[in-house]
């Protein structure tokens, strides 16, 4: 009888065991991933140095077979000059370039330097130095012809998670890192610039960085300071290579990729300078050369989490439209810290010729993870975690590309979400590219 009795318990318990979980997984998801816990402000020791060396090394792409090489110094005599060649300690060329500073209530920039060099072959290391001083630097220069890799990671602040992110990338072979806004998180306290400048320079300075702003980019003191004034005086993006007038919105092109860079805290009505600007540029786009047409800004137009909800309703009524007529690929943005990818979707709803969006603000932030999810799922929302991590989009030829998510998993990279994406070239979506 005692036996017996055990026996029945036994049964009970399994039996609550298994209702627990099917109670607790939704259908057709996966059993919820438990994350590690949220990580301290990273701090990089302290290192003096000269105030002639330059600190805070970063390069972007300035036009065509340029780069624009970025960084400070405390003494404001030095040069804006960078040597460069294709082997180390041996300089063939020199370029000179500008220098800018600002003033923030009672901070004082250092030097802030800006040099384009070039014209640059495609695929090649070139070594450098940044005002005649030392250490040596080196970058790659991105393919002219598919595959190309971009690395994209948004929200990254200056946490132990944004370390985790970077080192994960730093495992990557890419060619271009994209950052749909919120760089530094310094919030006012304009140091943290300079101490994010330090953080990201070991891959900054060997890849292009291409960025575009976020909120907490914006910094404004109504009388006192201009909005952005440290973000375009650090981050100077080929906005005037583009045709534009504003640093907040820009393009270029990458192989077969043309990438445009939007500003979801500039003006972007019909009547704005940034909306006549985005329809000049997706006027020139040829899908022969530059078959991929790939966006990014920073509050995302489709987001089935609780954060952030409806702030990008305007930006999205207005600039949707010309999105979808040109045929957009894929769309970036941040904000949301989380990850969600979606289908194809236009105007709400599943549209086979609209953009695939990706959120991906999750690259480290001081703020935390969005962790609660609106239920049920949209029809259009594929995959959606608030873990940190970054992205990899490798595109293989003018058809084809593979998209992979990688969750920091404590410090190892998780691949978590990938899928393969057909470009809307050759996809009988017949409004392609008919802009009026």
């Amino acid at each position: 009888m005692e036996l017996k009795l055990k026996i029945i318990l036994l049964q009970l318990l399994s039996l609550t065991t298994i209702l627990f979980i099917c109670a607790t997984v939704r259908a057709g998801e996966e059993v919820e991933y438990l994350r590690p816990p949220p990580r301290k402000a990273f701090r990089l020791p302290w290192d003096p140095k000269s105030s002639s060396q330059p600190q805070q090394v970063h390069i972007s792409l300035a036009g065509d077979k340029h780069i624009r090489v970025s960084w400070v110094t405390t003494d404001k005599s030095s040069p804006s000059i960078v040597e460069y060649g294709t082997s180390t300690g041996k300089y063939s060329y020199k370029a000179q370039g500008e220098s800018t500073k600002y003033s923030y209530v009672l901070y004082r920039s250092g030097m802030i330097h800006h040099t384009v060099i070039g014209p640059l072959q495609d695929n090649t290391v070139y070594f450098y130095k940044c005002g005649g001083e030392d250490p040596e630097f080196q970058f790659k220069t991105p393919p002219s012809k598919f595959p190309v890799t971009f690395a994209v990671a948004g929200d990254l602040g200056q946490t132990g998670w944004t370390k985790s992110t970077l080192d994960h990338i730093d495992q990557c072979k890419y060619d271009v890192h994209l950052l749909p806004g919120d760089l530094s998180y310094a919030d006012y306290i304009q140091h943290r610039w300079d101490t994010f400048g330090q953080l990201v320079q070991p891959l900054a300075s060997a890849r292009p960085w291409m960025v575009t702003q976020g909120n907490h980019e914006k910094e404004y003191i109504p009388f006192v300071v201009d909005e952005f004034i440290s973000y375009n005086s650090r981050w100077k993006m080929p906005f005037e290579e583009s045709g534009s007038t504003s640093n907040l919105y820009y393009s270029f092109d990458v192989a077969g990729v043309h990438t445009i860079m939007l500003g979801s805290y500039t003006d972007y009505d019909d009547y704005s300078d940034q909306y006549r600007w985005l329809k000049a540029d997706l006027q020139k786009v040829d899908r022969k050369k530059t078959p991929w047409l790939v966006v990014l800004f920073h509050v995302p137009w489709y987001n089935s989490n609780e954060a952030h909800q409806g702030e990008a309703d305007d930006m999205m009524t207005s600039m949707e439209p010309l999105l979808y007529t040109a045929g957009a690929d894929i769309v970036f943005a941040g904000h949301v810290h989380a990850y969600e990818r979606t289908k194809r979707v236009y105007n709400g709803k599943p549209d086979p010729c609209g953009a695939v969006h990706i959120t991906i603000g999750d690259g480290g932030n001081k703020e935390g993870l969005a962790r609660k999810y609106k239920l049920p799922q949209p029809e259009w929302s594929v995959f959606r975690e608030a873990s940190f991590g970054h992205g990899e989009l490798a595109i293989i030829n003018s058809t084809h590309a593979s998209w992979s998510w990688h969750r920091n998993d404590d410090d190892e990279p998780v691949r978590s979400d990938q899928v393969s994406i057909t470009s809307l070239i050759g996809s009988g979506c017949s409004s392609i590219g008919v802009l009026n």
